[in-house]
């Protein structure tokens, strides 16, 4: 189970002042017989299975190993699944099982998509089972196509699409929880959730765009082009003049280290500073949830928790640097930023399921009133 599925337990909700009719036993089987806690469970278990594959993918690229098996779908001229355990050796045992783990996660993909398709009641819920399944068959051919064609931009957009995959299935796994249909009760300040909703929508395009260009950097397969944290190269603006790039370009070449160019220095420090927004944004996010809705207490802890894992994120960012990129640091990195993301959907998500619902509200008296429960 997710890190997000711990604090998507359900809550008391205050009830509505709207007159409705008490819950009878009948209605509240109905909503029993909604809610599947196995399909939810496996929703979650498919969520840290697709958490796993990124970081060992993360693992390939910071070993550079993304080329130790050279052929796909087979293994060395072998069935990828019949590969003798015994060669699974050196950067093979990476690509390898990475390999066995795209296809793990696709097979419990596949079975989410028929689980949610027969069993599910709303409609919008299986096509996310479509789009997860469509997802996960994409993903096998990019991975594919950057072993048979070695092109490093085929590598970034494999990476891109793993986030956004993940963030998918967060999405489907939160849907299948008894917290998202008891949402449906809670009541919350329309215009206060507003501007919640707002910055947790752009807090977390900001972290899909920072995921994007670190995985730009790791699939350039050079050196790190900043070597220092905080301060780059001993300033805190990066001076890319030409003779300033000589002149690092020539202390790196006694180093035995590859050469920079300006345009990956600025990646770098573009990089930085959206780190330092993203950490503002997240940390004012907070405040605004603990000021506005004090009695939401799933949204508050998901929040705080937010903010301890970009604390957290910045100290692996640092320490990346320091340790010249060692490969378990970068990949916990990246893995710690797709968890990052995962937060930023399921608060996302959250925030739209009660706006959407204070829309329904605001409807005239005469108008027909749709039950939220089947959203």
């Amino acid at each position: 189970m997710s890190i997000t599925a711990a604090f998507v337990a359900p809550y008391s909700f205050d009830v509505s002042l709207r007159a409705v009719p008490s819950p009878t036993p009948e209605s509240a089987a109905i909503t029993d017989r909604r809610y599947k806690k196995w399909l939810n469970r496996f929703a979650w278990l498919t969520c840290g299975a697709a958490l796993l594959l990124i970081f060992s993918g993360g693992m390939v690229t910071s070993k550079g190993v993304g080329l130790a098996v050279p052929d796909w779908p087979t293994t060395f001229g072998y069935n990828m699944f019949l590969f003798p355990v015994s060669k699974w050796v050196g950067g093979i045992l990476f690509e390898h099982t990475h390999r066995l783990m795209g296809s793990l996660v696709g097979f419990l993909t596949i079975i989410l998509a028929v689980w949610l398709w027969l069993s599910e009641d709303r409609r919008w819920v299986r096509k996310l089972g479509v789009i997860a399944l469509a997802g996960v068959i994409l993903q096998g051919i990019l991975g594919g196509f950057r072993v048979t064609m070695m092109k490093d931009e085929i590598g970034i957009f494999h990476a891109c699409v793993a986030q956004a995959f993940l963030g998918l299935l967060v999405v489907i796994a939160l849907v299948t929880t008894k917290f998202w249909r008891g949402l449906a009760k809670q009541r919350i300040d329309s215009q206060k959730l507003a501007s919640i909703k707002t910055l947790a929508i752009a807090i977390t395009i900001a972290i899909y765009v920072q995921l994007a260009l670190g995985a730009t950097m790791r699939h350039q397969h050079r050196d790190l082009a900043i070597l220092d944290f905080p301060t780059a190269n001993g300033a805190w603006i990066p001076d890319t003049s030409t003779a300033a790039l000589a002149k690092i370009n020539a202390w790196r070449d006694a180093r035995g280290l590859s050469d920079v160019t300006a345009f990956q220095i600025w990646l770098q420090m573009t990089h930085r500073f959206l780190a330092f927004i993203i950490a503002i944004a997240v940390i004012a996010l907070a405040l605004c949830v603990w000021r506005d809705v004090p009695r939401f207490t799933a949204l508050k802890k998901l929040s705080i928790l937010w903010v301890a894992l970009v604390i957290c994120q910045i100290a692996l960012g640092a320490w990346t640097i320091w340790s010249n990129k060692a490969a378990d640091v970068a990949t916990a990195h990246v893995a710690l930023g797709a968890v990052m993301l995962s937060f930023g959907v399921s608060i996302s998500a959250i925030c739209w399921r009660i706006s959407r619902r204070e829309v329904g509200r605001a409807l005239p008296p005469a108008a027909p009133q749709i039950d939220p429960v089947s959203a």
